[in-house]
């Protein structure tokens, strides 16, 4: 019998698993991220006939959004410290995405190079906090969450819904731009950040959450059988919080009470479920729920009800069914009973990853397997929001996975018909590889069997004949071809990041330096000894708070375009002032 062996010479092996340094609590907030397609290219479908046809790009523009070189799908670089998980993302999904209105939507995604992070341990106020509009968590594919609102709001001096206004009738992101959505439930916007609003569908898919797939269409759609399996974790919102998908235990705290959807504790103000009825009354009055997490009075005049503005165009359409009142008791409806999810759209309960207990988000859904108000999350944060885009890593942090060229490429074990030896291991997609054999391996002398293997995405293959008794075969990848990276993470100490980034040179302006709350920066009005750009000194600076400083830059007008260190100084303790402090981060900032 001839025999037949695989190495992996020349190749790394890399698992994403939990780190031991860690509690086992936290462990989760960095092994439950979806890295299977790292290595592949992002695509999308454009219009309906290429949906049909199953045929895809990898590089688009439509003149405004251009993805001119390939782009990686989603997660590309993991790190965390005892305090962070750092996400670097492309922002692109694993899956294909588009079409968006057969091709008539204005807007197509584009690599964000996005640095995201959100804090291990979590904090929860007794004051919660609004979320806006923009990016306010990271899935677990590295697409971006953005909350339930359009951006735009009714605007009353003005009788119509304004973008970005600042008001209290917000217009509800899924009612009024679900038909831009994709199969997958997402879209961009003006500057091709892909994100989702709702139930992401297709991401759900891929981690087998209880959704099928219509391979012919390719379409996605909620299961009809019974879930069986709860939920995995979907995202990590900007407070350290998990989201889930729809389905959780019956029993918050017993994980063999079965499983079951988690019905929102939303219902929409139509007189039923002891809410107002906005039909015959108008908007003349928010919901509780936004009074107190607005922060106002509930008399706020809204938009009209006509067909123009139909009942649950608006967030503030909805009511918080723990502030109605159940005409069959008398009282307040109750969560755990009547419902499920709070008025931030989570509970505290055990679930697989956290047997001992979390608060976390679920996905919001109907029996249908439509998504309900509020969807993902509510509009207010249950914990405090201390995570967000950065664009460096300013402390000591470990590695947990890095994708592009650091990925593993994995040897399978080769199959044997007659002569023919066949091949197959892990790839990067745009990877080029070459085959090697010997029938010794000591002294081995290794001969290329084939050069200049394209990988098919991320897979490779080869197949050789030979007639040895026995022969021993590695694999090495030796080229990739050009491709969009997702950005370079820059490590500096204490210094997060600096506004503006970048100017001209013989500019005079006030640069605003903010600071890592994690490093515990010295209190607001500390006096500081210096802040420099490179070898230029900044004058009037002010320690505005703790985490921030500004300085007055003057770039001479002959200064070359070059990036620059941006350095802090502060002095030491009151009892050694000599002893300095200093915050600085590489590459922050460029001269034009």
């Amino acid at each position: 019998m001839k025999n037949f062996f695989s190495l992996k010479s020349l190749m790394k092996v890399a698992v994403l698993c939990a780190l031991p340094q860690f509690p086992a609590f936290g462990a989760t907030q960095t092994n439950c991220w979806f890295t299977t397609y790292s290595g592949q290219y992002a695509r999308v479908y454009t219009n309906d006939a290429m949906q049909a046809a199953g045929t895809t790009l990898t590089i688009w523009s439509n003149g405004s959004e251009t993805q001119a070189n390939p782009a990686y799908c989603g997660i590309q670089e993991i790190y965390s410290s005892s305090n962070w998980v750092y996400i670097r993302s492309t922002g692109l999904a694993s899956y294909t995405m588009g079409p968006w209105q057969n091709g008539s939507f204005p807007n197509l995604p584009e690599n964000q190079k996005v640095l995201y992070r959100f804090p291990r341990t979590n904090a929860v106020p007794a004051t919660k906090s609004e979320n806006g509009g923009g990016q306010i968590g990271v899935f677990v594919d590295g697409v971006a969450m953005f909350n339930s609102w359009d951006a735009f709001t009714w605007d009353p001096s003005a009788d119509s819904d304004e973008n970005n206004y600042t008001g209290y009738w917000n217009r509800d992101a899924y009612v009024n731009e679900g038909a831009t959505f994709d199969p997958g439930y997402a879209h961009q916007q003006n500057t091709g950040t892909y994100h989702y609003h709702a139930s992401p569908i297709a991401l759900r898919y891929l981690l087998g959450d209880h959704v099928d797939y219509d391979s012919v269409a390719k379409t996605y759609a909620e299961s009809t059988t019974v879930p069986t399996q709860h939920s995995p974790i979907l995202a990590w919102t900007a407070d350290g919080f998990p989201l889930y998908g729809p389905y959780g235990y019956s029993d918050p705290t017993n994980p063999a009470s079965g499983i079951r959807r988690m019905i929102s504790g939303y219902v929409i103000r139509n007189g039923q479920d002891g809410t107002v009825n906005l039909t015959k009354v108008g908007r003349a009055t928010l919901p509780q729920w936004a009074v107190r997490l607005y922060g106002v009075s509930a008399s706020q005049s809204g938009a009209p009800v006509n067909a123009s503005y139909p009942v649950g165009r608006y967030m503030e359409d909805n009511d918080y069914l723990g502030d109605c009142t159940n005409p069959s008791t008398g009282s307040n409806y109750q969560q755990g009973v009547d419902f499920d999810l709070d008025q931030y759209n989570g509970r505290w309960c055990v679930t697989p990853d956290y047997p001992k207990g979390t608060y976390a988000y679920f996905v919001a859904i109907n029996s249908n397997g439509i998504p309900v108000f509020p969807y993902n999350i509510g509009r207010g944060y249950y914990g405090n929001p201390a995570g967000g885009i950065v664009t460096s890593i300013s402390e000591s942090v470990v590695t947990n996975f890095l994708g592009y060229t650091n990925l593993p490429s994995i040897l399978n074990p080769p199959s044997l018909q007659n002569d023919a030896v066949t091949l197959t291991w892990s790839a990067l997609e745009g990877g080029s590889y070459t085959v090697q054999s010997t029938t010794n391996l000591g002294p081995a002398v290794w001969s290329t069997v084939a050069a200049g293997v394209a990988s098919a995405q991320i897979n490779g293959g080869y197949t050789n004949t030979t007639t040895a008794a026995q022969t021993f075969y590695r694999v090495a990848r030796t080229a990739v071809a050009a491709y969009d990276s997702a950005g370079t993470t820059t490590f500096g100490t204490g210094i997060l990041s600096v506004s503006p980034a970048s100017v001209s040179p013989g500019t005079n302006f006030t640069l605003t330096i903010n600071l890592d709350p994690s490093v515990n920066p010295p209190p607001a009005n500390a006096p500081i000894n210096s802040v420099t750009v490179g070898s230029i000194t900044g004058t009037g600076n002010v320690h505005v708070s703790q985490t921030e400083v500004s300085s007055t830059i003057s770039i001479p007008s002959g200064a070359a375009p070059v990036t620059q260190t941006i350095t802090v100084v502060f002095p030491g303790p009151p009892s050694n002032p000599s002893q300095t402090v200093t915050y600085d981060l590489t590459g922050a900032f460029t001269i034009k």
